[in-house]
């Protein structure tokens, strides 16, 4: 399972440990992910993710999964969300 948040696209990042002596060693910083469910209202379903601590808070502020994923970036989503924002398309032009 890859370390990557499925809402927003972060990702591991690199940097440097540095020391007192300025001597300087490779370390990662690893995204904060939780595994949370979210309900969708307009698919009327709950879909499990792992997802960022931030992207929790933003989908809250947002005001749900649905706005959130109407908003989001196609090239930021996983390609299980594509699919939820697909429906969720589909099911706006349905009815």
């Amino acid at each position: 399972m890859a370390r990557r948040c499925e809402l927003t696209g972060k990702g591991v990042m690199v940097g440097n440990n540095v020391s007192h002596a300025n001597n300087k060693t490779k370390r990662r910083f690893l995204p904060n992910l939780v595994n949370v469910t979210l309900m969708s209202e307009e698919l009327d379903r709950s879909i499990p993710m792992r997802i960022s601590a931030a992207a929790l808070r933003t989908v809250e502020h947002r005001g749900g999964l649905d706005k959130f994923l109407r908003k989001a970036n196609d090239a930021e989503l996983s390609e299980r969300m594509l699919k939820v924002k697909r429906e969720l398309v589909a099911a706006d032009a349905a009815g």
